[in-house]
């Protein structure tokens, strides 16, 4: 028998491409996609034979839908940072949390699964102060992670480690996934770069990482169809400073106070469009930067893209799309993560 592949958030950027790649390759048997809204009409086409279901992940019945169908691998791909996207952060936490505890649950019954890929995102490490130069995958996520997404991330985790003691003979895979930013993409991030005028905090230049969408895809196709349990930090191999990225998209800064750049990016845009928590201030303050040796030497990736070069395709994805379509990972990144809102 071939793989069965459930995929969640299959209406959304990252499981929806992941889908799409999935039901292109024979190997795999069947690919099973699951959300709460049905995949736009435009999407379609790219799923192939990805069979759609409507199903909320809270609910028990998921587990149901796994033993039916026989399915030996879970790729996670649901994750939401965007309170104002869901309803507001008490929802924001149900879906996440809540939801994974319940697919977590599922799998620890299921007879038929073997593998669970989640994708996770590097808002665990949180953003301080305190920073390391790099942060490491053994580096214990959470401690400057106290709120919001981040704290979401950081329980979804806990849950997964928990299921890896309880089931050491099902494979597991959490992907820490980086800002992601390119052509055509919708996130918070750059909705903040793509400001005429950005403001950042005054006195600080934080150094970033950055992701091209098309690695973190690939990323999280080879955990889907082959063996690489761990955990992973995915980014790209170099990193920028806030300044140098604003620069290289021939922006204006505004340096003001911290607790003042949501008000003004809010100004600038004349609309509340870009979502400003404390946890993305401390973000654009300190910023956040990976090491990447596991991916290179364990997981096997290069990614393809530095950052310079996502940073590149996603001007000229302005030029091309002056109103982006897509919401980028719609569960991995805000500022300081891998997700976004899924813009409709």
């Amino acid at each position: 028998m071939g793989q069965v592949v459930l995929i969640t958030g299959v209406s959304r950027f990252l499981g929806g491409r992941l889908a799409a790649q999935l039901a292109a390759d024979p190997a795999i048997e069947r690919v099973i996609g699951v959300d709460t809204v049905t995949p736009q009409t435009r999407d379609l086409p790219g799923l192939g034979r990805t069979e759609f279901v409507r199903a909320d992940i809270r609910n028990p019945l998921i587990a149901s839908v796994m033993s039916q169908a026989g399915v030996t691998t879970v790729a996670h791909a649901a994750l939401m940072n965007s309170p104002r996207a869901v309803g507001g952060r008490l929802a924001m936490h149900d879906l996440n949390v809540i939801g994974t505890m319940q697919l977590i649950g599922a799998c620890q019954r299921s007879d038929t699964v073997s593998r669970v890929v989640v994708a996770s995102t590097s808002a665990v490490y949180g953003s301080g102060p305190r920073n390391p130069a790099v942060f490491t995958e053994c580096m214990h996520p959470g401690d400057a992670a106290q709120a919001g997404y981040a704290r979401d991330a950081v329980e979804i985790e806990g849950y997964v480690r928990g299921f890896a003691r309880r089931r050491p003979d099902v494979e597991t895979t959490v992907l820490r996934f980086a800002n992601t930013i390119g052509a055509g993409i919708d996130t918070a991030l750059t909705r903040y770069l793509g400001m005429p005028v950005v403001p950042t905090v005054i006195g600080f230049d934080p150094r970033l990482q950055l992701l091209h969408p098309s690695d973190a895809v690939e990323v999280i196709r080879r955990a889907t169809v082959t063996s690489r349990p761990g955990v992973f930090n995915v980014a790209a191999e170099d990193v920028m400073t806030l300044a140098q990225i604003v620069r290289r998209l021939g922006k204006v800064r505004l340096p003001v106070l911290g607790r003042a750049v949501g008000a003004v990016s809010a100004v600038v845009r004349n609309s509340g469009a870009v979502e400003m928590s404390a946890e993305q201030t401390q973000f654009l303050s300190f910023g956040r930067v990976l090491d990447t040796t596991k991916l290179r030497s364990e997981f096997g990736y290069v990614p393809r893209y530095s950052t310079a070069d996502a940073l590149a395709d996603y001007l000229d994805g302005r030029r091309r799309y002056p109103r982006p379509a897509l919401g980028a990972l719609g569960h991995l990144h805000s500022f300081g993560a891998p997700t976004a809102e899924v813009t409709r």
